[in-house]
């Protein structure tokens, strides 16, 4: 089955079976491996793209669901130019990974929340990154990562 969308701002055509999830379409098809596997239980987020600029779990939707959709990995942040998008500044300012597993999606969920909650509190913060699943950090420099990329993607909006 074909399928198109836009993916980080290219139009692209995947030929998928129809139950192949989104998140094996990326990687698979598109080679885009930012995007990980985790969980495969929609638990951990390590999968989270935005899709339609919102957040979701790649690993729990069919490609097929989202013939159009503009899909963003975390391989279409960054600027053509290598310049890193706000919160991925902000993450390697602040110490916010380790491993680095999670935070394809911790960045992608970082995102969502910061252009819906552009004012979130700290607490709405943790509250909001609830569905992402970090094993190395401890949440802390995460926190105060989204809080710093928040203010940073605010001041150049």
């Amino acid at each position: 089955m074909l399928v198109q969308f836009k993916v980080n701002g290219r139009q692209v055509s995947v030929d998928v079976a129809p139950n192949t999830l989104l998140v094996q379409a990326l990687r698979e098809n598109l080679r885009l491996t930012g995007t990980h596997v985790g969980c495969d239980t929609a638990q951990c987020g390590a999968c989270t793209v935005l899709v339609n600029g919102r957040a979701i779990k790649s690993c729990n939707t069919l490609a097929v669901q989202h013939p159009g959709a503009e899909i963003t990995t975390v391989e279409g942040l960054a600027a053509a130019d290598g310049t890193l998008h706000p919160m991925q500044a902000a993450f390697k300012e602040c110490h916010g990974l380790q491993c680095g597993f999670c935070t394809p999606g911790m960045l992608m969920s970082a995102v969502d929340l910061c252009q819906r909650h552009p004012n979130a509190s700290e607490a709405e913060i943790r509250e909001q990154l609830d569905g992402n699943i970090c094993r190395c950090t401890g949440y802390q420099n995460i926190v105060r990562a989204v809080q710093q990329g928040q203010a940073a993607m605010k001041a150049s909006s």
